[in-house]
C-alpha cells in the first residue's frame, strides 16, 4: 500500500475538524473528543497535548476554544507530522514537537517547554495494562495502547515540571486503573474532579476522566457518571452533543 492510500482524512465534532490519519495503526475515536470536552482552557492560556498522536484532542479543543497557544507533543516524527498537516488544515495555529513525554527537564525546555510555563495539559496516555492485553504486533498502536509499570507516573510527571502552580491537568484512564491515577495524583496535585464513564447503562465503567490543579488544596469530586449509550446500546443524546462540539462535560467549570 502507498503512503498516500494508508491515510484517511475523517470527520470530528459534527465535521467541524477534518483530521487525516493512518488507516492501519491507531486511529482517534470517541476518547480524544472526550477528553477535549473535559479540558478547560481560556483563549491566550498556553495549552499543551502530551502524546498528541494527530492531534484529535489539541485541535478540538482548540476549535472549541479559539486563541489558545496549543503546543502538540508526539514521540513518533510520522504522527507529528500529520498533527501539524491537520493543524494547517483546520487554520488552528499550533505547535508541533518531536518529543519523549519521557524525557528530562533540559529536553523539555530545549523544546520550549521550560518548568512552570504551561496554563493546561491534556493527556491521553497509553493504559492498556500488558499482563492483560495482547498488545498489537503494529508497532506504533502498541506503543499508543499499551502502559509499561511507569509509564502513568512518567507523563504525569512531565505535566507537573511544565504547569504553572494552578494549572490544570486533564487526563482519560481506564477505569479499573483509579486506584493508580489517585496514587500518582498524590504528588503534587489536589482539587480532583472525577467523571467515571460508561460505555453501557447498568454496566462498570470503562474510563475516568480526571481533572487536577497543580497545588490545588480543595477536596476531591467525584461526579455523576457519563453514560455513552443507553440500554438499547443507542448513543445518548447527551453524548452525541458532546461529540458532535455542541457542549462539554462538567470537568469544565463554567
Amino acid at each position: 500500500m502507498s503512503e498516500a492510500a494508508n491515510i484517511t482524512e475523517d470527520g470530528f465534532l459534527g465535521g467541524q475538524l477534518r483530521l487525516k490519519q493512518k488507516r492501519t495503526g491507531h486511529r482517534a475515536g470517541h476518547d480524544a473528543i472526550l477528553l477535549a470536552a473535559a479540558t478547560e482552557a481560556r483563549p491566550g492560556d498556553r495549552v499543551v497535548d502530551l502524546g498528541a498522536g494527530v492531534g484529535t484532542a489539541g485541535l478540538a479543543l482548540a476549535r472549541r476554544v479559539p486563541g489558545i497557544r496549543l503546543g502538540l507533543v508526539e514521540i513518533d516524527p510520522e504522527l507529528a507530522g500529520l498533527a501539524r498537516d491537520n493543524a494547517a488544515g483546520n487554520a488552528i495555529a499550533a505547535e508541533t514537537i518531536v518529543l519523549d513525554v519521557t524525557a528530562d527537564a533540559e529536553t523539555f525546555a530545549s523544546h520550549g517547554l521550560s518548568p512552570d510555563s504551561v496554563d493546561a495539559v491534556l493527556m491521553n496516555p497509553p493504559f492498556n495494562d500488558p499482563a492483560r492485553h495482547r498488545g498489537s504486533p503494529d508497532e506504533a498502536r502498541h506503543t499508543a495502547h499499551v502502559a509499561t509499570a511507569e509509564t502513568l507516573n512518567a507523563w504525569v510527571h512531565a505535566a507537573r515540571r511544565i504547569l504553572r502552580s494552578n494549572g490544570v491537568l486533564t487526563l482519560i484512564w481506564r477505569a479499573d486503573g483509579i486506584a493508580d491515577v489517585l496514587a500518582v495524583l498524590s504528588r503534587g496535585f489536589g482539587s480532583l474532579a472525577i467523571l467515571p464513564v460508561h460505555g453501557e447503562a447498568g454496566r462498570p465503567a470503562i474510563r475516568v476522566l480526571v481533572r487536577a490543579v497543580k497545588g490545588g488544596r480543595a477536596p476531591a469530586r467525584l461526579l455523576p457518571g457519563l453514560m455513552l449509550n443507553d440500554e438499547a446500546r443507542v448513543p445518548r443524546y447527551e453524548v452525541t452533543e458532546i461529540l458532535e462540539g455542541r457542549a462539554v462535560l462538567p470537568l469544565v467549570e463554567p
